[in-house]
């Protein structure tokens, strides 16, 4: 079985040099502030890192392990090929040019790791799988807790320490709780003010385990709702829902989102969705493949990607639902496994 390095080593057609640390994890195993990788076509590499991390290198396989200084990138500069890649998504200008006056031919790259990042071994998926049940159980747990009458702020504290409390390393990032018209913001902040009845909560938090994320969103009640959040919600469900069953591998990330955004503009809630369905989940939160209108990215057995379809409608309140599922040879397997049927907290 080849390791991840050959595996990129062999789709080389020359040498790479990898800054992206969560890339260099990926391909070593290796966990520092401060490192470089450099890549040889067809086998061969170098792990640089500076004195606090040397002896975490030297244990590291495959790979030939170099001191340098703390400045990284002015002490090797010099001692890379005369024509190297780099990633250009995750170089910034100034260390380029810390490169480039070492007088070395730098060509930019995209995705290179990425693409292979985004296909996971057996390993991988049961090790999200879990940090998805953690997640789960962390939620469960505070649905049986008080809600209304606490803040946005207490909630997404409390969800945090339950993640931990089941096991979580960290989480994936901050917990989101949103209540009332902040949850028609996708992407709020909690607030201090407190969460009130008859209204919906938005709420959007992951694990994260042996570096692996997990992303779930759900939207409980705190009571009996308007008949516009109400019908929002079954809307945003059955969207969903179609997804989770439409998906498939070879699909483009734009086809998978048409499968939910139909439905919502059917019912007329189409301006109101204003983001993609999803997007994949592993090392990092957000990574490849993306599922949205203008994604051309091709769904992969392998692939693991949130399904988060939503409707937000301005001064009411908002809904998003979000399994986070492995792509499969016939469909997807859902990890999430809270109910989607609408949850009532008091």
């Amino acid at each position: 079985m080849k390791t991840r390095l050959e595996t990129l080593a062999h789709r080389l057609d020359a040498p790479l040099l990898i800054t992206n640390l969560v890339n260099i994890r990926y391909l070593t195993g290796f966990d520092s502030s401060n490192a470089a990788l450099l890549v040889e076509p067809g086998g061969g590499a170098t792990l640089y890192t500076d004195f606090r991390y040397i002896d975490a290198a030297r244990e590291v396989s495959d790979v030939d392990v170099q001191l340098a200084e703390r400045t990284l990138l002015v002490d090797i500069a010099p001692k890379l090929p005369r024509a190297v890649g780099f990633e250009a998504d995750a170089l910034p200008y100034a260390q380029w040019d810390v490169l480039r006056a070492a007088k070395l031919r730098l060509t930019p790259t995209r995705s290179v790791v990425e693409e292979l990042r985004s296909v996971k071994s057996a390993e991988e998926l049961q090790t999200v799988r879990r940090a998805a049940r953690i997640a789960d159980r962390a939620f469960e747990a505070l649905t049986a807790e008080t809600w209304v009458g606490r803040t946005e702020r207490e909630l997404a504290w409390r969800l945090r320490e339950l993640m931990h409390a089941h096991g979580a390393d960290d989480v994936s990032f901050d917990p989101v709780v949103a209540s009332g018209p902040n949850g028609a913001r996708p992407h709020a902040t909690p607030e201090d003010h407190l969460v009130e009845t008859r209204t919906l909560v938005v709420v959007d938090f992951g694990a994260r385990l042996d570096g692996y994320c997990s992303d779930c969103t759900r939207t409980v009640s705190t009571g009996a709702l308007p008949e516009r959040l109400r019908r929002a919600y079954e809307v945003c469900r059955a969207a969903q829902e179609a997804a989770v069953a439409g998906i498939r591998p070879t699909m483009t990330g734009a086809e998978a989102d048409r499968i939910a955004r139909a439905p919502i503009e059917a019912e007329g809630f189409g301006d109101a969705f204003g983001h993609g369905l999803g997007h994949g989940v592993g090392l990092d939160v957000h990574e490849a493949p993306r599922l949205a209108p203008a994604s051309d990215d091709t769904l992969q057995t392998g692939n693991v990607v949130t399904i988060e379809p939503g409707i937000y409608l301005e001064g009411v309140g908002g809904v998003r639902i979000e399994d986070l599922a492995a792509v499969t040879d016939d469909g997807v397997d859902v990890f999430t496994s809270f109910p989607k049927s609408l949850v009532e907290v008091g």
